[in-house]
């Protein structure tokens, strides 16, 4: 589980709760359903209209996974275990790499692929067009929390309008215009929180996501057809450093030295 961003989005929430005790506001009066119905349930209906209704919750689906399930790998942690699998594969042949445990299941994988007897151009494009499904599935999620971003701040202006339409249409009673310029701002607050505290980050989240995730598996890739090809270990973990940032990748390089 991604803690940052349960840190992130609690603490967010938290901070926003906690200014209003120090204003000293009684934090129920910033609950409206209002404003819940038209920025949430108006934004959402919003973005599901972009998408069939399965794509949509498919999506929404994959993102909270990618966000909160998503379990990164170190590429070093990578490039370690695949020299062990490159080692075994020099000693013992193709045939050995079914008995060797890999824990992460794309690059598992693809030593059962090699261990099948499939070439390296074959494995290459099997594991290409799994990376690039996976990827879309992750840029669905964010694609669906990004226009729910956008749309929360724009649902929450039409709630304002809400808000002083009804203010102006009661200026006659002097009861009913302090409650409809606090439905007019409280829309207003509710669609730039949902953006900025939980739409916003979540798309973030998942775009880097898609990146982290991409680089491992080219990066994956490129291993496996060097160890289909019969490459020396230590040859395929100085080609696979070049994934690494520039000051891990000196590190990594005189360990290995």
């Amino acid at each position: 589980m991604d803690i940052a961003t349960l840190i992130g989005i609690v603490g967010g929430f938290a901070m926003l709760f906690g200014a209003i005790l120090i204003e000293g506001s009684n934090p129920m009066s910033f609950l409206s359903v209002l404003a819940v119905v038209v920025v949430i349930g108006g934004g959402t209906m919003a973005v599901m209209a972009r998408y069939t209704l399965g794509g949509f919750f498919h999506g929404v689906a994959n993102a909270v996974q990618g966000v909160l399930f998503y379990h990164k790998v170190s590429p070093i942690e990578l490039i370690d275990e695949i020299a062990e699998i490159a080692d075994t594969m020099r000693r013992h042949g193709p045939i050995a790499l079914d008995q060797v445990r890999v824990a992460d299941p794309f690059l598992k994988r693809g030593v059962h692929m090699i261990a099948d007897g499939f070439t390296a151009e074959a494995v290459r494009a099997s594991l290409e067009r799994e990376r690039d499904l996976d990827y879309e599935r992750i840029r669905h999620g964010h694609a669906i929390f990004k226009a729910f971003g956008e749309a929360a701040p724009g649902m929450g202006m039409v709630g304002t309008l809400i808000g002083l339409v009804s203010m102006f249409g009661h200026m006659d009673d002097p009861k009913k215009i302090g409650p409809g310029m606090a439905i007019a701002l409280l829309t207003t607050l509710y669609g730039a929180v949902l953006a900025n505290v939980f739409a916003l980050p979540i798309a973030d989240k998942l775009a880097n996501r898609a990146e982290e995730e991409g680089t491992n598996r080219t990066l994956v890739i490129e291993a496996l057809v060097m160890i289909r090809e019969g490459r020396n270990p230590a040859t395929i973990r100085d080609e696979l450093a070049s994934y690494l940032p520039l000051h891990t990748r000196r590190e990594f390089l005189h360990e290995a030295a």
